[in-house]
């Protein structure tokens, strides 16, 4: 990412990015985009000539080098159909298209995508909000009679919540013979009674050895271990034809029980954000303010080992900076020592008694 585009979102004040964030038009104009779609939006279309695309506008084919550099700088695949490409070189959306699997795919322009990794800690809040009615879809999904599309999604989703492991995708299955909870195989798993145990490589060649006791999880993931084929997670049509899940679908199932735009990578930052808490909760404060550095490091170093990262990314990504900072400002102790107020879960919420901390964080404190 260019330097200017970074710095057109790192401009945003925080107030500015929450009054902002629940609304797509207001915030492609904060960063100087315009709110486009396929739908209502004329574009560009492209037509294959020997070993090359050309462009046409409507009738009109473009001629124009700057234009045409824009277009091949977006990189979209060449199996992918129906294309179309936004004729503003300041749309939010660049293109869309269908890959080879028929799913629907996007290139957003650069400060935009700069402009979701930026805000994606803000989003926090909204996603704490909407995790008791996701926990409840997924309950009434994961009780389903038959080994349908939303039972499976529903495993999948109950178990990355759970385990942290990353959805995955097949193109890192090709490339690095790595794996994540969509491209586990049959073999990877081991089911007894109400324990499951999770072997296999991941990204960037690290091993997972992962144990979970959950009797209702135990059995759907030996249920869909028993359908014939090698891949774990398979659901079936209603043919009775069999289906692997993958990433796309996972997402698409996220936003539907969420009621928002939210992904797999919501679910881990929001992990490493209530595992950084406990974790300092566990290591306590730090003797001198020299010694703070080294315990936040240590604490990082926990959510790591919780999520699979170094800490480095955990700090990057991975935890709310609003939980660090309050620890290096020694004003974490209030929101600590109400975590020994709270004796147990009334489950009313649906939130666990340190995500509850978490939310009043991210409530009352500012970036």
């Amino acid at each position: 990412m260019k330097t200017s585009e970074s710095d057109v979102v790192i401009s945003l004040s925080p107030s500015k990015i929450v009054k902002i964030m629940k609304d797509p038009v207001k915030s492609a104009k904060a960063v100087s985009l315009v709110y486009t779609n396929d739908r209502e939006s004329d574009g560009i279309t492209r037509r294959k000539r020997g070993k090359k695309y050309v462009y046409y506008y409507g009738d009109e084919r473009i001629k124009d080098q700057v234009e045409i550099q824009r277009i091949n700088k977006l990189a979209i695949p060449p199996a992918w159909e129906n294309v179309w490409i936004c004729g503003l070189q300041n749309g939010h959306l660049q293109a869309t298209g269908i890959d080879a699997k028929k799913r629907k795919q996007y290139r957003y322009h650069p400060i935009w995508n700069a402009l979701r990794n930026h805000t994606k800690f803000y989003r926090m809040l909204q996603f704490g909000y909407a995790l008791p009615q996701i926990r409840l879809n997924l309950e009434k999904d994961l009780s389903l009679k038959t080994l349908e599309k939303q039972k499976v999604l529903a495993v999948v989703v109950s178990l990355m919540e759970r385990t942290n492991i990353r959805i995955g995708n097949n193109v890192y299955e090709k490339l690095y013979g790595s794996f994540g909870l969509t491209t586990l195989k049959d073999k990877h798993v081991n089911v007894k009674g109400q324990k499951i145990n999770f072997s296999f490589k991941g990204k960037k060649g690290i091993y997972h050895d992962i144990d979970l006791k959950n009797a209702k999880l135990a059995k759907a993931v030996q249920n869909c271990k028993d359908i014939p084929g090698k891949e774990l997670f398979q659901y079936y049509d209603e043919d009775g034809k069999r289906h692997p899940v993958d990433s796309g679908m996972v997402n698409d199932y996220i936003k539907e029980i969420s009621g928002d735009d939210f992904t797999a990578k919501d679910f881990r930052t929001w992990s490493g954000t209530v595992n950084a808490l406990i974790a300092f909760k566990e290591i306590g404060e730090a003797e001198s303010d020299t010694a703070y550095k080294s315990k936040v490091k240590e604490a990082l170093e926990m959510v790591a080992a919780n999520l699979g990262n170094t800490a480095t990314v955990c700090r990057k990504y991975y935890v709310h900076p609003l939980v660090i900072n309050l620890y290096e400002n020694k004003s974490i102790k209030k929101y600590l020592d109400e975590l020994d107020e709270i004796e147990i879960d009334d489950g009313k919420a649906g939130l666990t008694k340190e995500e509850a901390i978490v939310m009043k964080i991210l409530e009352n404190e500012k970036l």
